[in-house]
């Protein structure tokens, strides 16, 4: 399975299917608007001007279960960061990313960066790479800062097909 087999709500209400990213690289995050983390915003909304005519997006999903840290409405966190971070990219409706109700998404993102039963997400702003073919590659914690991603970002769009090589750390 990879991660075209997925949908989730965009922060508008409608519903994208993954596979509508096919062949891209993409950076996956769950953000908050009022974290410590927030101003990540910013280096995420560069990476994604920097690379997005190369075939790479950032999707961010707004969580709210780290502290309560993203407590608004879909419209006011869209609000929120076009207008305190310039965010471009596609930000999807609210979601959970641990427990029961966890997104299926990211049910299926943690299960192929952790071992089972310590894969969960601990706090706002992890962030998962995605190959071009829909794999997850690589997870990155909350306190790495998108800039530190670059280079990664790089390799993968260098490399079609997935070649496996070097940078398969999950």
């Amino acid at each position: 399975m990879n991660v075209y087999g997925f949908e989730a709500k965009r922060i508008d209400g409608t519903v994208q299917s993954l596979a509508d990213y096919r062949g891209k690289v993409l950076l996956i995050v769950n953000t908050a608007s009022r974290c410590g983390f927030t101003p990540q915003f910013e280096g995420l909304e560069k990476l994604y001007r920097e690379y997005r005519g190369r075939g790479f997006e950032v999707l961010g999903f707004p969580c709210n279960q780290f502290g309560g840290q993203d407590p608004g409405t879909n419209e006011e966190i869209l609000e929120f960061c076009r207008l305190n971070y310039g965010v471009s990219f596609p930000m999807f409706a609210k979601i959970e990313v641990n427990g029961r109700n966890a997104h299926p998404l990211f049910r299926w993102l943690k299960s192929r960066t952790g071992l089972p039963g310590f894969n969960a997400i601990k706090w706002n702003f992890t962030k998962f790479l995605i190959d071009r073919e829909g794999r997850v590659v690589k997870r990155y914690a909350p306190v790495t800062k998108p800039e530190r991603i670059g280079r990664d970002i790089e390799r993968l769009l260098g490399q079609s097909p997935w070649s496996g090589e070097e940078l398969r750390q999950v």
